[in-house]
């Protein structure tokens, strides 16, 4: 009879090998997990197939597997510190003198390297010797003057030894004046860095001159000008000054080299990343900073001279104009809309104490005709500072308000995923991408043919309506016409129950719409939309040149990144408004308040910082735009930028000191918002 205990233990067994061959795909469905399995060969095949793949996928898996074995590498390094400290600082001086022997031999300085994988290997091979030997020798002794005997003559031998070994074509003529100063300078910079990480002076002084030397000596030299004295002297120096610096220390105890070992932690983790930032961002920030004192040429020092350019430019900086911005019509509407703002806040302070505040009916007004006075400045004051400006405060208001009131008007409403996921899709687009787009969504052609660009075809198509006669122009007519009853019957209905805040929309609704409706009626006018009177008395079709015309081309600009950025708005302050504490909603409406009240006066405060951090987040962008306008109109027209004119001054123009001064422009433009940013970060945590 079959023991059907065995029988379990052997499926069991065979179900467990069976999982145990899949174990390193995640948790998933057959199916998926037959997928998975199915792009792992794809990829295999077509990395085959592709020798472009193949070797991309090769530099991906040495990349990854360098950053590993380093990774592991130094963990590994620092579990020695404890106990087996004279191994530890052996393989630590090895390092360091394998990373020199790869900088001196790599680059072929010295004698014997060359091609070949043994001449290559040499120098680093002979660096690393010497330099262990170096530190075994301190780690085994903590008398003083052995310790200094072991210390100066290991680092005086090693500077001779690299001296001898320099190439001829590579002994320096020095130059003693950038010597000293660099020397001296480094050497008081190093001494105030040790006082305050509270150790004696001396010891960062000691690597500061060394360090110093090694920049002005080098730095400041006539590569083959000297002979074999000066190379000597431009390697003993640094190296026993090295060695005087190390002579003073002493090996820790048990409680010192625990102390190493766990403080080690932090900066492996953190090495890397500082490492990239160092290499990726300071330095260079740091030499472009220096290239904007230059000349055109990187030559001559010219000190601030390429930063007043950009500032008296009228390109750049042209104010001479800005008395038109009073003779604009948006100007004319900024004033008329503050107007209103101030007569409603009067009426609005007698009922409420307050002038103005979230949610009352001051405020729409007030914030609608500071935007138009603004632009009548922007458009009476041009260049390209000014044209950035304009950028960060249009761009910034309309992506942040539109989101917001996206985020708002689709929170808990049937289809809500689905909206908010139509409005995110053109983040999923690249800059270049949706200026492309929109390209040819403003593009203009001559009235004699059809019109390829969407908004002028419909902006023809309106004017043909608004001209003509027959059953369409009519049906739109009526349309306007109910558009413009419906928002009188909304004001008339808020101002019967003295809600006057609730007026405010539809009051605008009603005298844009209206506006529309009496000039496409005629009752005003000729009609709307694009068309223009002949002198036979009939219509024909009249364009709108969106990018060409100054300066509301800027404008147009602005809606692409507009476009893009609102769904980021939404999604970020969306989020925001789901995570307000219902309780604060529910007690809101118990004690009576409206949803438009609850919202002004609960919801935004509450998400204030989010919005914040949106605003902030979008003048970064804004302030280093760039791709749009060049893909749209390359600065033409009036419309260029910091970021644009930055890349045109530097590499088509080559004039590196300019294009390096607005490079500096644009980052200390952004530091500010970055800086408060984080102190807002710092005060919430």
């Amino acid at each position: 009879m079959e023991d059907k205990g065995a029988t379990s233990a052997a499926d069991a067994t065979a179900a467990v090998d069976a999982s145990s061959r899949w174990s390193w795909l995640p948790d998933q469905t057959p199916v998926a997990r037959a997928v998975t399995i199915a792009a792992v060969i794809g990829m295999i095949v077509l990395a085959v197939v592709n020798g472009k793949v193949l070797s991309t996928m090769i530099t991906v898996v040495i990349a990854v597997g360098v950053c590993a074995s380093i990774w592991i590498g130094a963990n590994l390094l620092f579990d020695m510190a404890r106990d087996q400290w004279q191994r530890f600082t052996t393989v630590l001086y090895a390092l360091v003198g394998v990373f020199l022997g790869i900088v001196l031999h790599g680059n072929g300085l010295t004698l014997g390297s060359g091609g070949g994988f043994f001449t290559w290997v040499l120098g680093p091979l002979i660096g690393g010797a010497a330099f262990a030997a170096t530190g075994f020798a301190l780690a085994g002794t903590d008398d003083p003057q052995r310790r200094q005997m072991i210390s100066i003559g290991g680092f005086t031998l090693i500077g001779v030894v690299i001296g001898l070994l320099l190439r001829e074509e590579y002994h320096p003529g020095v130059d003693w004046v950038a010597t000293i100063v660099y020397t001296a300078v480094l050497a008081l910079i190093g001494a105030g860095l040790s006082t305050l990480a509270k150790r004696p002076a001396y010891y960062g002084a000691l690597l500061g001159a060394a360090l110093g030397w090694v920049l002005g000596y080098w730095g400041g030299a006539v590569v083959g000008d000297g002979n074999i004295g000066t190379a000597l002297l431009g390697t003993i120096v640094p190296a026993v000054l090295v060695g005087v610096r190390l002579s003073f220390g002493v090996n820790p105890d048990v409680t010192g080299r625990t102390s190493i070992e766990q403080g080690s932690r932090s900066w492996i983790f953190l090495g890397p990343g500082l490492l990239f930032i160092s290499v990726m961002l300071v330095i260079p920030a740091i030499r472009t900073a220096y290239l904007s004192l230059l000349d055109r040429n990187s030559v001559e020092f010219v000190g601030l001279q390429n930063y007043a350019d950009t500032f008296t430019e009228k390109a750049s900086w042209n104010l001479s104009n800005w008395t038109d911005m009073f003779t604009s019509a948006p100007f004319f509407i900024g004033v008329i809309l503050l107007a209103i703002a101030v007569a409603v806040g009067l009426r609005m302070q007698k009922q409420t104490g307050h002038f103005v505040e979230f949610g009352n009916a001051t405020m729409a007004p007030l914030v609608s005709g500071g935007l138009f006075v603004c632009f009548a400045a922007f458009t009476a004051m041009r260049g390209t500072i000014i044209n950035n400006l304009w950028w960060v405060v249009t761009v910034t208001f309309f992506s942040t308000a539109v989101g917001l009131a996206i985020a708002v008007l689709a929170d808990q409403k049937a289809g809500e995923k689905i909206a908010k996921s139509i409005i995110f899709m053109p983040m999923a687009l690249s800059l270049v991408g949706a200026s492309i787009i929109w390209r040819f969504m403003y593009q203009t052609r001559d009235i004699s043919k059809e019109q390829t660009g969407v908004l002028n075809a419909l902006w023809i198509g309106l004017g043909r309506l608004s001209t003509g006669s027959g059953i369409p122009t009519l049906v739109v007519a009526i349309l306007l016409g109910a558009v413009v009853l419906g928002a009188g019957v909304l004001i008339a209905r808020a101002l019967t129950t003295q809600e006057y805040g609730r007026a405010v929309v539809p009051g605008i609704v009603f005298i844009f719409m209206g506006w529309i409706f009496i000039r496409y009626t005629q009752i005003v006018g000729g009609g709307i939309g694009g068309f223009a009177p002949t002198e036979s008395g009939e219509f024909r079709g009249k364009t709108i040149v969106f990018v060409q015309e100054s300066p509301y081309n800027n404008f147009w600009l602005m809606v692409i990144l507009i476009w893009i950025q609102v769904g980021f708005s939404m999604v970020i302050l969306s989020a925001a408004i789901k995570a307000v504490p219902t309780e604060l909603i529910e007690a809101a409406r118990i004690d009576g308040a409206t949803e438009s009240q609850i919202f002004w006066r609960v919801t935004l405060p509450q998400i204030g910082t989010t919005i914040g951090v949106v605003v902030t987040t979008v003048i970064v962008l804004v302030m280093k735009v760039f791709d749009i306008v060049k893909v749209v109109t390359n600065g033409q027209f009036d419309t260029q930028v910091l970021a644009n004119d930055m890349f045109q001054q530097a590499f088509n123009n080559i004039n590196i000191g300019r294009g390096a001064a607005l490079a500096m422009l644009i980052f200390l433009s952004v530091l500010p918002v970055m800086y408060f940013n984080i102190r807002r970060m710092q005060r919430e945590a």
